[in-house]
């Protein structure tokens, strides 16, 4: 009977406020949804890609078993796989920055379940997901932190184990954009920390984050993770950026 009500709410609701596309706002028919042209017009990565950091291979690759990279074979990642949803590219950007920097916080549930599809692989088996941490000042600031908010939003769908407090960065690092991949990587060295082993070790972790562009800060929690005693650190993401534009 609960349930009967719950439904007939949420039709009442959706009669009154109509679901609207998270991407042009046309009415669609199901809530956190997009619109068939929003859909179509994003680049969503589907195999074949890199076994290790989840790259789309352009061509069909032969023969079987794992592929990786050309990157992964030369400098393998700190994290043991990676897998995201789109590639990152102007129609998942506008998505993406919208949820980041104007509040469409809306935008969650959409996000959650399509990450939690396409990191189902790394999902099982019992993980413990960990979000990409801020710095407290830019928390502040910025008034949350999109990893947090996709990892517990995965969690809770999934009823999967989350702490959000057990990595954290122990230094405030200027912002990534416009530097290079080895600007990056020097820039977060050390930068995040363990402050809560018993949450992670011996488990295996799931690294969430919105966006992974070369990999650097990735790698550093990643590090840091495995330090602090996790067995194995995955990485999932709402959009990845292709190599050569990195």
């Amino acid at each position: 009977m609960a349930a009967s009500w719950r439904e007939m709410g949420r039709g009442l609701f959706d009669l009154l406020l109509p679901p609207r596309c998270l991407g042009c706002g046309t009415q669609v028919a199901d809530p956190d949804a997009l619109c068939p042209a929003c859909f179509s017009g994003l680049a969503h990565i589907t195999e074949p890609f890199c076994a290790r950091c989840g790259l789309p291979f352009e061509l069909g690759v032969e023969g079987e078993g794992e592929r990786l990279c050309g990157a992964c074979l030369g400098t393998p990642p700190a994290f043991s796989r990676a897998r995201a949803v789109w590639r990152y590219d102007d129609a998942s950007a506008r998505l993406i920055l919208g949820f980041k920097h104007a509040d469409r916080l809306d935008s969650v549930p959409g996000f959650a379940r399509w990450m939690a599809r396409a990191g189902r692989t790394l999902l099982t088996g019992d993980p413990v997901l960990v979000p990409v941490p801020l710095h407290r000042w830019r928390l502040f600031s910025r008034r949350y932190n999109q990893a947090a908010v996709l990892a517990q939003a995965i969690a809770d769908a999934g009823d999967l184990d989350y702490r959000p407090l057990a990595l954290v960065r122990r230094r405030a690092t200027p912002s990534q954009g416009g530097l290079g991949r080895g600007a990056r990587a020097r820039n977060v060295q050390g930068a995040f920390v363990v402050v809560r082993p018993g949450e992670i070790a011996g488990r295996r972790v799931v690294l969430i984050d919105d966006v992974l562009t070369t990999g650097a800060t990735a790698n550093a929690c990643a590090r840091a993770l495995l330090a602090g005693g996790a067995t194995g650190v995955d990485l999932l993401t709402l959009a990845r950026v292709s190599l050569e534009e990195t």
